[in-house]
């Protein structure tokens, strides 16, 4: 029979391994948040290579549905692509496309949002590095001029003379990729009101007919529908337009943009539709003042669909302005009052 110091020993003894459990675990979970906390630190000082392999490291020593793998997945890809887009906007469309093209395998728990941005960014960097090959084959030679044949450099030194020669073939060629963007962008537009009218025609076809079911079971009130015809043919006269954002009497009226900062998609198709009611009802000119040049065609685009589905005929007159310190906008100046 064991005495009253075997208990205590044994007791002790298992007090003992329940703390060192519990002290185990509390330093391995300490040390994922500090292993995250890592890669969050790495991911603002731009070493984004650095921040991708210690999250690799981190998904093999977490559990699959550990939420925080695809939050730090969504913040490095946001990296990768405010990198690329300084990249392209110095003019290194190859770096910008590779480091885009790295950027694209966090996307898995990314936002539609983020991904459409993605593929805007990639076939602009696509497109940019399509039309500078004479840079980049400049550049090589400089850095290992020992290798190159002796003809090789009068060539590849013509080309950036040449480049340099025709600045206003490079401005056609960027008024060019805008263009096609604005395109494919007022075609996404166009289709998706084609749906929505659709959606609504077939709506008022139902309400039709079942109000023409519920006159038919009541035929005593058949002569209220005349009356109400009549009354609806009475005004004659068009009303005069009524202004939605603007003052038609200003030489023009500024419309803050902010959700295109917030990246509220939905919100600015809702602004967007209420100054296309106003650019066509008083004949505006529109200056769009954005902080990048990537938002001027997308902007220009979602407009542009809006104010052809109102009136096909209407030619939208619209100048972009860069103003990365100021919050974008739309001014609107109607053309009546000079």
């Amino acid at each position: 029979m064991m005495n009253k110091g075997s208990y205590r020993y044994l007791a002790a003894l298992g007090l003992g391994l329940l703390l060192s459990e519990a002290r185990a675990e509390y330093w391995t979970v300490d040390t994922l948040v500090k292993d995250f906390s890592q890669v969050s630190a790495l991911i603002a000082r731009g070493e984004l290579q650095a921040a991708e392999s210690s999250l690799n490291t981190l998904r093999q020593h977490t559990a699959s549905n550990d939420v925080r793998i695809g939050q730090y997945q969504r913040e490095l890809a946001n990296a990768y692509l405010k990198q690329g887009r300084q990249q392209l906007q110095a003019g290194n469309a190859a770096a910008a496309n590779a480091t885009l093209s790295q950027g694209q395998q966090h996307l898995s728990a990314a936002s539609p949002a983020l991904k459409q941005e993605y593929q805007a960014s990639l076939a602009a960097s696509a497109a940019e590095s399509g039309t500078k090959p004479a840079a980049v084959a400049a550049a090589k030679p400089q850095a290992q001029p020992a290798p190159a044949p002796a003809p090789a450099p009068a060539k590849v030194a013509a080309k950036p003379a040449v480049a340099a020669e025709n600045p206003a073939e490079r401005r056609e060629d960027v008024e060019r990729r805008l263009q096609e963007a604005e395109a494919i962008i007022a075609k996404k537009e166009a289709e998706r009101a084609r749906q929505q009218k659709l959606a609504e025609e077939k709506a008022a076809a139902e309400r039709e007919a079942r109000a023409q079911q519920a006159a038919a079971a009541q035929p005593a009130a058949a002569p209220a529908p005349a009356v109400a015809k009549v009354e609806a043919a009475a005004p004659v006269v068009a009303a005069a337009p009524r202004a939605r954002l603007i003052d038609p009497a200003a030489a023009s009226s500024s419309v803050p943009m902010p959700m295109l900062d917030a990246n509220d998609r939905e919100s600015l198709r809702n602004l967007l539709d209420q100054v296309a009611a106003d650019v066509v009802a008083f004949d505006c000119a529109v200056r769009l003042e954005v902080r990048e040049a990537k938002d001027y065609p997308f902007v220009a685009a979602l407009l542009s669909a809006r104010i052809k589905k109102l009136d096909p005929a209407f030619a939208p007159q619209f100048s972009p302005v860069l103003k990365p310190d100021q919050e974008p906008r739309l001014v609107l100046s109607p053309q009546s009052n000079g």
